[in-house]
């Protein structure tokens, strides 16, 4: 069977519908094929296959007071009438499917050559059976009714293990499951629980349920199963087997499910007229005041409004990667157009950074927070980042403080101090080039070093380090640098916020 397999299968289960008549079974076979013959899914009959000599213990098999042994016996076919029954499957192209309930019916399954086996929820820890299927080679699907969490862990690693094409199904062992029972939650947790795993929906619900597969769908199922009949003068269907026409309702809710809930497993890139519509609604950069050519393009001669003109520069461009440098003189509440400008595009500046440090943290095996709020100070502009700066990740703000310091190798700190916090240096990675009050010491791993308020540092690193600090309270205006430039800067400090698993990520873009 291809790799497609488990993705939008839909499996029609005969069961014992044949009612022990296979001209009967053939009928019901063919009906659903006409019922499903519009919608573009993969279909699957399924049967049920008991060697009744054997299942039944042997003082039981006439006892018509047990439902389930008076129903098997009573709806037996022969081995050729099973044949026949495969043989119209295959016929019609159909995904030839049976649910085997001892050891001889998996013997037979093979022998009929069946496309895929099903375990039944009765089955699914019937550990004999399962050493029995797991010896052939076909795919198997496999529904989890009554089953633990425990019970599920389980046969998924015996599947894993062995490594079997295998899919599992979410089932409700009711028949028929009132609506409240459905619990379709049940699909997500599964699909959480074993990622790579396909889940399915076995269904037991009303016949005339059609919002059960649409929420099915939703929740990411790519099987689905549903037993099937035909109602007709000398055959009944019992109450939770669908007739043709309530198939061909539920096949059209399905499709109709899945094409709400369009890709799967990427972003959805939008349509043309989606582009459209968000950018007639986007602000456009408009001059606030004169402009003289070559001077730069920010928030402090611009403003935003709506509407904008094609070729403007909207405020989704207005980045702080992005700087513009005008070509030409721009007059007040003049649009600013992308060719009335020169962009320089930081970005990818930013990454390069980010990459370098990504390779200290690395190195240093330091554990990090999943969600890490970062700032790269370039208190000389990012163009002297790799001279002067350092790359700080905020852990905690409170009456006490914790950042960690990132200096790449050769890279300095300017002169600064504080009059409000006072800190601790503690040195997890590295070496450090401290200067306190006019004084530089070389400090290694697991050094520590106290700056109380007032006192005048600078730092740096030959090699790479990464620096605990741990603090009182830090305010945003309690730095001050000898050097006025930099308390002029506004723009030195870039904010990004990252997940732990960049730091695993090949190429950061």
């Amino acid at each position: 069977m291809d790799e497609e397999l488990f993705n939008n299968l839909f499996i029609f289960e005969m069961a014992n519908n044949h009612m022990g008549d296979v001209e009967h079974g053939i009928r019901i076979i063919n009906e659903m094929a006409l019922a499903a013959r519009n919608y573009p899914f993969r279909y699957a009959i399924k049967f049920q296959y008991r060697d009744l000599d054997t299942f039944i213990h042997p003082e039981y098999k006439e006892r018509k007071d047990l439902k389930y042994v008076k129903r098997f016996m009573e709806t037996r076919i022969s081995e050729e009438d099973r044949r026949r029954l495969r043989g119209e499957v295959k016929r019609l192209g159909f995904v030839a499917i049976c649910t085997p309930f001892d050891e001889p019916s998996v013997d037979a399954i093979e022998e009929h050559e069946y496309d895929v086996i099903k375990i039944g929820s009765c089955s699914f820890t019937d550990w004999p059976l399962l050493e029995r299927i797991v010896k052939t080679n076909r795919p198997i699907i496999a529904s989890t009714a009554g089953a633990s969490p425990d019970d599920i862990d389980k046969v998924v690693s015996f599947f894993e293990h062995r490594k079997k094409k295998f899919c599992i199904m979410h089932c409700v062992g009711e028949y028929p499951v009132k609506n409240e029972n459905l619990q379709l939650n049940q699909i997500r947790l599964l699909k959480m629980r074993y990622p790579g795993v396909p889940v399915g929906y076995s269904t037991h619900e009303s016949p005339d349920n059609m919002d059960a597969i649409k929420i099915a769908v939703a929740m990411g199922a790519a099987v689905f199963e549903r037993h099937v009949g035909v109602k007709t003068e000398r055959y009944d269907i019992n109450a939770y087997s669908s007739t043709p026409e309530q198939i061909s309702k539920w096949l059209g809710s399905a499709h109709a499910a899945i094409s709400m809930c369009g890709v799967s497993g990427k972003r959805f890139e939008g349509t043309e007229k989606e582009r459209s519509d968000l950018r007639g609604l986007r602000r456009g950069v408009f001059v606030k005041s004169p402009v003289k050519k070559g001077e730069r393009i920010d928030s402090s001669n611009t403003f935003l409004a709506i509407p904008n003109v094609a070729g403007q520069i909207v405020a989704k461009e207005m980045s702080k990667y992005c700087q513009y440098i005008t070509k030409k003189d721009l007059n007040i509440n003049q649009p600013v157009f992308g060719d009335d400008v020169e962009m320089v595009n930081l970005r990818g500046k930013v990454v390069h950074i980010i990459r370098q440090v990504r390779d200290i943290l690395l190195a240093s095996k330091i554990v990090l927070p999943d969600k890490l709020e970062m700032e790269l100070s370039h208190h000389y502009g990012m163009d002297r980042f790799d001279e002067w700066g350092a790359t700080i990740i905020n852990c905690i703000n409170r009456e006490y403080c914790k950042k960690l310091i990132i200096l790449l190798p050769g890279q300095k700190h300017p002169v600064h101090y504080h009059k409000r916090k006072e800190e601790t240096f503690n040195i997890l990675y590295g070496d450090v080039a401290v200067n306190l009050a006019g004084t530089t010491k070389e400090y290694k791993t697991g050094d520590m070093v106290i700056i109380e308020r007032e006192a005048k540092h600078d730092f740096g690193s030959q090699g790479g380090a990464i620096v605990e600090e741990i603090s009182t309270t830090h305010f945003k205006d309690d730095s001050f640098y000898d050097d006025r430039r930099i308390l002029n800067n506004r723009n030195r400090k870039t904010g990004l916020t990252f997940w732990s698993d960049w730091l695993y990520t090949s190429d950061l873009k």
